[in-house]
């Protein structure tokens, strides 16, 4: 985790889930790296997308994919601090899917129109950005329900 996200991930639990710039469509990832084995927390826009929610794995239009998406592809049982409708954070085990076309797309269209930035990160690369979609899986003894809880041990 980058010390850079640190005042946004804080700022995101103190207000229960609104970010400046990101409204409410802010949520936090709490993985594993896939090579250290170690815990790991990125906060990305995220967007309802159908009965779960969808990140744009786009570094800013650079010409590789951020190291969170290596790290769900390596382990895609996560959990994700999501906004509730209205106000608070719910935590909730997910099982990660990459999105394949023309889920994909569809995905996408939500994020260009979401924010002018992606547009901009898609004339400055020709990679096709991965989109991965989080959707709630069955509770089980690694996950925390508790806002602000580490819901992976370790995890900050």
């Amino acid at each position: 985790m980058s010390n850079s996200i640190d005042p946004m991930i804080e700022e995101f639990r103190r207000t229960g889930g609104t970010v400046p710039r990101f409204g409410r469509n802010l949520v936090l990832m709490h993985g594993v790296g896939a090579r250290s084995g170690r815990p790991r927390t990125n906060a990305a826009r995220g967007i309802r997308f159908r009965v779960g929610w969808v990140v744009a794995a786009t570094a800013g239009g650079q010409s590789f994919d951020p190291a969170w998406a290596h790290n769900l592809r390596a382990h895609p049982d996560i959990t994700l601090e999501v906004p509730r409708p209205g106000s608070g954070i719910e935590t909730l085990p997910v099982r990660t899917t990459e999105l394949a076309e023309p889920d994909r797309s569809a995905a996408w269209q939500l994020f260009l129109a979401a924010s002018p930035n992606f547009a901009r990160f898609e004339m400055i690369t020709d990679r096709v950005f991965p989109i991965f979609y989080f959707t709630r899986r069955e509770q089980d003894e690694h996950w925390v329900g508790t806002p602000g809880a580490d819901p992976v041990p370790g995890c900050r």
